[in-house]
């Protein structure tokens, strides 16, 4: 048997606000954005660029208890883990267009690793992972 999970719904206030950070900062790509009359809302799907793994599903939050979870979808854990083939481009240019880094760069056994708020405040792991530990083998 093979399974995988293909999207991760990101509960979102707005569409394009999220799509301005992911796309425009982040320089994720657009994957598909579709209005949905018949429920009134767009599937929204993003991706790193050239990833091939897991996408992000852009989920509006449409009734008030969905709004609270907007920024803390993990409890205030790390929630997304954004592996790069260049930890210091991508850091350098982020810190410069001006995304908040809560943790500075540390090299681990795994790999150089930083903590970065997206603009709703979940946290997310900037890594770049050592070619020779079994965490890279899956990416």
């Amino acid at each position: 048997m093979k399974q995988s999970i293909v999207h991760i719904a990101l509960v979102v206030r707005d569409y394009d606000e999220a799509l301005d950070f992911y796309v425009s900062k982040l320089k994720f790509e657009l994957i598909e954005d579709i209005y949905q009359p018949e429920q009134d809302k767009r599937w929204v799907v993003i991706s790193p660029p050239s990833s091939n793994g897991t996408t992000l599903l852009l989920a509006k939050a449409s009734k008030p208890e969905q709004f609270d979870f907007i920024g803390n979808q993990s409890g205030g854990r790390v929630f997304l883990f954004l592996n790069t083939d260049d930890f210091w481009r991508d850091y350098n240019r982020m810190v410069s267009i001006g995304i908040t880094f809560v943790r500075p760069p540390t090299e681990q056994e795994y790999g150089l690793v930083a903590v970065f708020e997206d603009l709703y405040g979940n946290l997310w792991d900037l890594l770049q992972l050592n070619p020779n530990h079994p965490m890279a083998a899956r990416t």
